[in-house]
């Protein structure tokens, strides 16, 4: 039986994959996570005790690591700081955890020989224009464009590093934008959801045109087992569902799936910098590992997570609180982060 640890694993697509495996698989699995403002225990409600446990704690704290990893098979790092307007207003964390616990956890799968899973995103790529055919594959540079994405780019240049220079037996996978349950109500799709819920008109950044490139996290969790059990030591592998959708589209989307006008939403001003085009070419890892989405049709994954929010208001009313809270007392009501990112 593989003993796999799951860093980042309290938070939303770290949660999402410890389900996915707990389902689809006979692993035994150990969560470490800093239990920071993304990362809820409520989202590891209810699982085996018998096949997983928590620990909480920092992936920069060397001998906590060391002990964690010296005891499984595999390690799927998922843990991540996220939010890029936060990047922008302080990168230190950033540069902490991203940078510094990817450093931390490679030494320790090299010192003890482990297997390492690398969870990036496709926001290391930059973006592209709203008209260009193209998408990002494998081989397209790094163009990251904000604190957040930069060390996200510098974590993934670290694991391939420890490949080259030291045999680490490591993979990366950068994936688009993913919806779902147990995403923090911060995002894009979760604050419009609630916001609705609350009776509170949607606010949509710009003209709305915006592309995301968006996968279910069930197909995203899918993916990255996929590539743990097949994948090539020293390979990237690009994870997408051929999703793309511009902001206005989803947000027309989601109030029609909710009962409501289709254009009941306020236009505001757009933000700095904001990237206008994500795209993911899947191409490799539906070719050579076999991988394919399960949830291609974006309306019923986009009506099952809407319906999810309706039906766990107890996950989400304090963290939906506690955000609005802080916007509203920094004068910043509209602000919704599009990462893609592993919280």
């Amino acid at each position: 039986m593989m003993q796999i640890l799951v860093t980042g694993g309290a938070g939303f697509i770290g949660s999402n994959f410890v389900h996915y495996v707990m389902k689809h698989s006979d692993f035994q699995v150990t969560v470490v996570d800093k239990l920071t403002y993304a990362g809820n225990l409520a989202s590891l409600a209810n699982l085996p005790t018998e096949r997983f446990r928590f620990v909480q704690g920092d992936i920069t704290d060397a001998q906590l690591v060391d002990r964690l990893v010296r005891t499984v098979d595999a390690v799927v790092h998922y843990a991540a700081e996220s939010h890029n307007d936060n990047s922008l207003a302080d990168p230190g964390p950033f540069l902490a955890t991203n940078i510094m616990g990817t450093y931390t956890l490679l030494e320790a799968v090299r010192k003890h020989g482990k297997r390492f899973h690398h969870i990036s995103t496709d926001e290391v790529y930059g973006d592209l224009a709203l008209d260009d055919p193209y998408r990002f594959t494998e081989h397209t540079p790094y163009n990251p464009s904000s604190p957040y994405s930069s060390t996200k780019a510098g974590s993934d240049l670290l694991v391939r590093a420890w490949v080259r220079s030291f045999g680490v037996a490591a993979t990366i996978s950068n994936c688009s934008n993913n919806y779902g349950p147990y995403q923090h109500v911060e995002k894009f799709i979760p604050r419009q959801i609630t916001n609705i819920i609350d009776g509170i008109r949607p606010k949509l950044y710009g003209s709305g045109e915006n592309v995301r490139d968006w996968i279910h996290a069930d197909d995203h969790s899918s993916a990255v087992l996929t590539i743990l059990e097949k994948g090539v030591s020293g390979e990237t592998y690009l994870i997408g569902a051929d999703g793309e959708h511009n902001n206005k589209s989803v947000i027309e989307a989601i109030l029609s799936g909710m009962g409501k006008s289709a254009d009941d939403y306020d236009q505001v001003t757009d933000r700095p910098g904001h990237d206008l085009r994500y795209a993911i070419d899947s191409t490799k890892l539906r070719t050579e590992l076999g991988w394919t989405p399960s949830h291609a049709d974006f309306t019923a994954g986009l009506a099952a997570t809407i319906h999810w929010y309706q039906a766990n208001e107890d996950w989400w009313r304090p963290q939906k609180t506690a955000t609005e809270t802080k916007y509203a007392a920094a004068g910043e009501q509209t602000l919704y982060p599009t990462a893609a990112a592993p919280q």
